[in-house]
């Protein structure tokens, strides 16, 4: 009878060894052949420090689009304050010119074709006049120009001499006489703007003068109000387009000069003299 040979069984440590690599492989991937080290069979990929991103089939934040940041176009950028402060110097300018008759009614969308603008910022500018006391609102219609009499300009120059008057004579007790030098050019424009005969042109010279002398004061609200009520003073009376020729526009200027003159020479009563003088001859 044949003896058959059976083999003999596997050690205990050596079946323990192939079920740990057999597992080892199943976890990692890796194949047969593969040396085992203590990276096999460490920690599981992506649980511990240093990890590599996107293992185990992990979300990780390196895979997340990041947003890119939003470049914005340059567009051009329409500039309407500055038109609409445009159209009111214009409309300012033909208000004291006498452009804009007193009574008269007038459209935006008319004064916007003059302009060459929309009717818009014509309309905004209007407004604005209607603020300041120069137009009246027409419903329907438009605006129409305040008419305005010797009354008025009279009560105008009255409150004028209320504020500025205490203001001229501090202001010649305590600003130096090289301050007021230096103000002669602006006197002096105003001299040229009156020969030129354009009542626009000396009504903003005009201005420019005493807001200069007026600013050394330091206070500009006074400056804010003091130009406002001067601006109103210069708008033209009913019953023609221009109130003052050009002779009294140059007598007007040459009282600038000779009031830089008693500021200088601190002559508090020609000071006073003058000043009331020049707003009743204004109105």
């Amino acid at each position: 009878m044949r003896s058959v040979r059976v083999p003999s069984q596997p050690q205990a440590a050596d079946v323990e060894r192939t079920r740990r690599a057999d597992s080892g492989d199943a976890r990692t991937g890796t194949g047969a052949g593969t040396a085992a080290g203590p990276a096999a069979t460490g920690p599981v990929a992506g649980a511990g420090v240093g990890a590599e991103p996107g293992a185990r089939g992990e979300h990780t934040h390196s895979e997340t689009p990041i947003p890119r940041p939003r470049v914005e176009v340059a567009r051009p950028v329409v500039q309407r304050a500055s038109v609409r402060g445009q159209i009111l110097d214009a409309l300012r300018t033909a208000l004291v010119a006498g452009e804009l008759a007193p009574g008269e009614v007038y459209s935006a969308p008319v004064l916007g074709e003059r302009f060459g603008v929309s009717a818009t910022p014509v309309r905004e500018a209007m407004q604005q006049l209607a603020l300041e006391g120069a137009v009246e609102v027409v419903p329907n219609r438009g605006f129409r120009v305040v008419e305005r009499g010797t009354r008025e300009l009279a009560e105008l120059a009255e409150i004028r001499a209320l504020i500025e008057v205490p203001v001229m004579l501090r202001l010649a007790r305590t600003v130096p006489a090289a301050c007021w030098a230096e103000l002669r050019p602006l006197a002096e424009a105003t001299a040229r703007a009156a020969s030129s005969g354009c009542r626009a042109t000396y009504a903003e010279s005009d201005r420019a003068f005493h807001r200069a002398v007026l600013t050394l004061a330091g206070n500009e609200q006074l400056v804010r109000i003091a130009d406002d009520l001067h601006r109103r003073a210069q708008w033209p009376l009913v019953g023609g387009p221009v109130s003052r020729g050009r002779a009294d526009l140059v007598a007007d200027a040459a009282e600038h000069s000779a009031l830089l003159d008693a500021l200088s020479a601190g002559d508090l009563q020609v000071v006073q003299s003058l000043v009331r003088e020049h707003f009743a001859g204004a109105s």
